[in-house]
């Protein structure tokens, strides 16, 4: 079974999974896990507005 985008309203197939807990605060998600399906559309949106968090996060644990 193939998985699919997890952002409310899209139904593209699954091209990466993130953290959830940076996907909340780019997208209305419909589920509570704690990693998220993502198309690539959805996916390239998510790196760019989630990359001073993904920075800061590399930055911890060097």
């Amino acid at each position: 079974m193939e998985k699919t985008c997890e952002v409310s309203g899209c139904s593209n197939p699954s091209f990466k999974t993130v953290p959830a807990e940076l996907a909340r605060k780019v997208f209305s998600l419909t589920s509570d896990k704690t990693k998220v399906h993502l198309c690539k559309e959805h996916y390239k949106e998510y790196k760019k507005k989630t990359k001073e968090d993904r920075k800061i996060d590399r930055a911890d644990w060097v």
